[in-house]
């Protein structure tokens, strides 16, 4: 099992990795709307949240040998299921025609006030 940090997403706020490779698997804890590399919370728009967290996401899975393209799994957190639609179009943005499997779930807060959180397995 190879922990798996980069500084160019946002260190851990806690005692986890920001990522676990074990074999050609990688998974990555879960990405708040923090801009990429900083542990400052500054909360943006919701779209600008959703580009942070796949922004991190994408440095970590790269720091991992992986990549967006490569995800297999990919769970989003949201504070308000009204917030979905707006999610979904950026999500589908970014991730373009690649369609991994996805789960949605609505929660309550979010850790600073951050509106979404992704987290996502990936092969390398």
């Amino acid at each position: 099992m190879e922990k798996i940090f980069t500084d160019k997403a946002t260190a851990p706020g806690g005692h986890y990795s920001q990522a676990v490779r074990h074999g050609d698997t990688v998974y990555v804890s879960g990405q708040l709307g923090f801009e990429p590399g900083s542990s400052e919370p500054v909360i943006g728009s919701l779209e600008q949240q959703v580009r942070n967290c796949l922004g991190n996401l994408s440095a970590i899975l790269e720091e991992a040998g992986s990549s967006l393209d490569k995800t297999l799994k990919v769970t989003i957190y949201v504070s308000d299921v009204a917030l979905w639609p707006e999610v979904n179009r950026i999500y589908s943005e970014v991730m373009g025609d690649h369609r991994p499997a996805r789960t949605i779930v609505p929660c309550n807060t979010l850790h600073h006030g951050f509106e979404v959180e992704i987290d996502a397995i990936a092969t390398v």
